[in-house]
């Protein structure tokens, strides 16, 4: 009989807490291992845990100033966010401004590309 990862999803999430940490319980005891001894070294600080850093995985492209072409640049704001001339217009002005916010790296990088090719200043953060 093939293992049915689906069904067994099902039946974890209709269970009560109390069940779960039973499951736990069981399967440490079967298999002899821990889960509390996994999550003891992330928990500990200093050393070679600390040198670990998440990969940022969402930008925000920040408008810092709009350049000598202000027109180029709230073209490309248009094309960036879909917004009207006035509303990008209001967000050229208004630099410092996020013009995208949590953009996936690509995304944040296509959109400092052509903003930056417009002549303005931007950054992501």
């Amino acid at each position: 009989m093939a293992f049915d990862k689906d069904a067994f999803l099902t039946v974890l999430d209709s269970m009560t807490v109390l069940e779960l940490n039973d499951l736990v319980k069981a399967i440490e005891e079967k298999f002899g291992v821990s889960a509390a001894s996994m999550a003891a070294p992330a928990a500990g600080g200093g050393g070679a845990g600390a040198a670990v850093v998440e990969e940022k995985t969402e930008f925000n492209v920040v408008l810092l100033e709009a350049g000598a072409q202000k027109v180029q640049v709230i073209k490309a704001v248009r094309e960036i966010t879909g917004l009207g001339l006035k509303e990008a217009k209001d967000l050229v002005d208004g630099a410092p401004k996020n013009v995208k916010e949590g953009a996936n790296k690509a995304d944040a990088d296509a959109a400092k590309k052509k903003l930056e090719d417009a002549g303005a200043k931007v950054e992501l953060k």
